[in-house]
């Protein structure tokens, strides 16, 4: 701003939409609570800063110059994005956002939501999917995320909630659909499909001199439809085989590999109120169903 004149308020802009919407000063100033002639006054002040005439007054209408009409399509934008900062501020608390890449919290899913709203029915609680390695936290869309990949503890604060035994996902018409269970060193013999970014598999299960041969995808999605064809199978934790649950596609336990580990992930500096409560619920569900 110009030094001496004074500063552009939402209060100025508030008045101008509501003389244009009521028609008139003096309805104006019933909407808003005030006089008619504070209603004048904030609308001479907000003239005087944009220096433009902003309404045609006469004795029965008011109507928008043209300037008017292009600061009153910009006014009601500015208000609707201040009405939507303010709602974000105050009821930010009042809603809880989970994130994850992939399957949630796999078997404890409903159960936790369903534990959720019984215990704290004033914190709406989101589920979001986000195919990123933070499940969506590092890009701001959720408070808390569940991840099954290692943590990045300079950025993030985190505690780890339960763990989930390996499964390999194949194809029903696969021969070892008829099993019970395989053994690493037989996947080593197959082609393993893994997601580069979020999933929970690596060569590095196997020894480096008998790893199998690889092949990448970016979304669960694909990773399925690659396994159902038949070329390749793949190593997922438990919570996928109850989220993923699909016509072509069978999952038979991996006995020998170490579990997964499963952590609930938050910002270091900026914890929701909610999340000790999210952590102990979740670590319950793990230890009541491992």
């Amino acid at each position: 701003m110009d030094e001496g004149r004074p500063d552009l308020e939402l209060r100025h802009l508030r008045c101008l939409v509501a003389i244009v919407d009521a028609g008139g000063f003096t309805d104006a100033a019933l909407d808003l609570g005030v006089s008619q002639a504070a209603v004048s006054r904030t609308l001479i002040a907000l003239e005087k800063i944009l220096g433009v005439r902003l309404l045609h007054r006469t004795s029965r209408t008011v109507t928008p110059t043209t300037a008017g009409v292009q600061v009153l399509a910009r006014a009601r934008h500015l208000l609707a994005e201040a009405d939507d900062l303010l709602r974000e501020a105050t009821t930010g608390h009042a809603r809880l956002r989970i994130g994850h890449a992939w399957s949630a919290m796999g078997r404890h899913t409903a159960e936790f939501q369903r534990r959720w709203h019984d215990r704290h029915p004033g914190v709406e609680l989101h589920l979001i999917r986000h195919n990123t390695p933070t499940g969506g936290l590092a890009e701001g869309l959720c408070d808390l995320a569940v991840i099954r990949t290692p943590v990045d503890t300079r950025r993030h604060a985190h505690a780890l909630v339960g763990h989930e035994r390996r499964y390999v996902a194949m194809a029903a018409d696969d021969p070892w659909a008829r099993r019970r269970g395989i053994r690493l060193d037989e996947v080593r013999e197959r082609t393993l499909v893994v997601d580069r970014r979020t999933g929970t598999t690596t060569a590095n299960l196997w020894p480096e001199d008998a790893r199998p041969a690889l092949e990448y995808t970016h979304d669960i999605d694909d990773w399925l439809a690659a396994i159902a064809t038949g070329r390749c199978v793949g190593v997922t934790p438990h919570a996928t085989v109850t989220q993923y649950r699909r016509d072509g596609i069978a999952y038979r336990l991996l006995r020998d590999a170490d579990p997964v580990p499963v952590h609930l992930i938050w910002r270091r500096h900026d914890p929701h109120p909610a999340t000790h409560a999210a952590v102990a619920l979740l670590a319950d569900l793990y230890r009541e169903r491992p």
